[in-house]
């Protein structure tokens, strides 16, 4: 069954608006990382985001996850809006969130004029590792991963230009369900979307920071 993520409206548009709908990356909430972002698009585009179970406003889960059933989960919390929009619909996910995308370009991509990963890739790491770090957070909690995310997530000098958004990001990882957060480590375990990315029914842009360790530009 898939999990219940739940959506937060990050800006508002005309009855006429395209809509974006953005996902966020482990054990971040979806409003400190797109906020900033959606308030600085052009034109008319209503932003909807969604949080990881256990993340920001989304219920905490039990239950085992894969980016198969996020996706799933992304598609039944955003029918209404999807199918009421006047304009084009987009989605664009960082990390795990740019996975599901991938998962829904390949799977669903006729509802979607447009699919944007972000940091992000159709396999992100090695299975081991993620189980390391699902049983490290199922021990310790999520507080263990800060100072190792604070690392990995900001470029040089990035915490010093804008404190407000890097301890909004880590705070929501601090704040992020422990067993979540280890279910959604277990899904990029057992992701690998390469032998189908031919598949994807929908344009695909993939982005890549130079600075980033995780999904560097290769993985894009």
């Amino acid at each position: 069954m898939p999990p219940t993520v739940t959506v937060t409206e990050l800006r508002a548009g005309s009855a006429e608006a395209d809509l974006l709908i953005v996902g966020p990356s482990l054990g971040t909430a979806v409003a400190p990382l797109w906020s900033d972002c959606a308030a600085a698009l052009p034109g008319d585009v209503r932003v909807l985001g969604w949080d990881l179970p256990g993340h920001g406003r989304s219920a905490r889960t039990d239950e085992p996850i894969t980016v198969d059933t996020l996706a799933e989960s992304v598609l039944a919390a955003t029918e209404s809006e999807r199918n009421t929009a006047k304009g084009r619909v987009w989605y664009a996910g960082v990390s795990l969130g740019g996975t599901v995308g991938l998962q829904l370009a390949v799977d669903h991509g006729q509802a979607f004029d447009g699919v944007a990963i972000l940091c992000s890739g159709a396999k992100i790491g090695e299975a081991s590792a993620w189980h390391e770090r699902a049983d490290l957070v199922r021990r310790a909690g999520t507080p263990v991963m800060v100072e190792g995310s604070a690392q990995r997530w900001f470029a040089p000098g990035f915490l010093e230009r804008n404190p407000r958004l890097g301890t909004a990001l880590l705070n929501s990882l601090q704040d992020a369900d422990k067993e979540s957060y280890a279910r959604c480590c277990e899904a990029l375990a057992d992701f690998d979307l390469r032998p189908r990315l031919g598949e994807a029914a929908t344009p695909v842009l993939a982005l890549a920071g130079a600075a980033d360790p995780v999904t560097p530009a290769a993985s894009a």
